[in-house]
Parts: C-alpha cells; structure tokens; sequence
C-alpha cells in the first residue's frame, strides 16, 4: 500500500479519526451513562494517547534519534528487534539540553 501524500486526504483521515472517536464514545456512554464508565473511557483515551506520543516522540528523541517509524506495527517490529539491555544512543546525538544535576558547579 502507498503512503497517503495528499494533504486534503490526509486531513479528511484525521477528521474521520476524530469522528469515529466520538461516536464510538457517544455509544459506549449512551450504553453505560455512569460517572465511572465515563471517568474509565477518559482515562484510557488518555492512556492510548500518550503511548502514542511515547511511541513516536520519545523512542526518537530520546531514545534512539537514528530511527524512524511509520506507524505503530513498525515501532512493535523495532521494539522486537532490540536487545535486552536497549539501544544505545547514536554518537553526536545526545540530548543537547542537560539536567541541573549533570552541569557542573560553578
């Protein structure tokens, strides 16, 4: 499959996303109307949303700068693949911006 370089597709993707989000929130809500039922569904978007971010951002900001993913069975094929102890980090690309503890006294 090709990958959708069309940015009107593109959105129209994106908004279908959201639209599928909040139905299918609309629906489960309209099933169980109870603060916990709603307080759970909002916990776990929220979940999924930052493993997302985590997924994406992290793994190539901080993680592992060289790698790219483009999309999620791809980030599970990279996850697969590294060793145990992790991976280490590409040289002359570590975080630029270091910690309080890790600058020394002046």
């Amino acid at each position: 499959m090709r990958d959708l370089t069309n940015p009107r597709w593109i959105k129209l993707k994106g908004f279908l996303f959201l639209l599928m989000g909040v139905l299918a929130a609309s629906l489960l809500m309209l099933d169980q109307p109870t603060l916990k039922a709603g307080l759970l569904l909002a916990l776990s978007v929220w979940c999924f949303c930052r493993f997302y971010y985590f997924a994406f951002y992290v793994i190539e900001h901080y993680v592992d700068p060289s790698y790219r993913f483009s999309g999620l069975w791809d980030f599970f094929g990279y996850v697969m693949r590294q060793s145990p102890r992790g991976t280490k980090p590409t040289p002359g690309r570590e975080r630029a911006s270091a910690t309080k503890a890790d600058r020394p006294e002046a």
